[in-house]
């Protein structure tokens, strides 16, 4: 599965507990990482400075689902 648009469900729902560029204590769960863009994509993609749980991160339906509010209430159910 491709990585849908204008999502980044997955930017926001989970915790991240890797430090990230202007994130040195990772980011908790819900909150929006710094480095999403207003078109919900990520600034540091392509940067070594990408934590490496974001780089394992694989777009599935199991986790994604078929919609951006359907992926933010899978992964934030994960998440609890």
């Amino acid at each position: 599965m491709k990585c849908r648009e204008f999502c980044g469900a997955c930017c926001i729902a989970p915790s991240i507990s890797a430090s990230i560029p202007g994130m040195e204590n990772g980011k908790p769960a819900g909150v929006r990482c710094i480095h999403l863009t207003e078109d919900y994509r990520c600034d540091i993609f392509d940067s070594p400075d990408r934590p490496n749980v974001c780089a394992r991160f694989m777009a599935e339906p199991d986790f994604c689902g078929s919609t951006r509010d359907e992926a933010m209430k899978i992964l934030t159910m994960l998440e609890q």
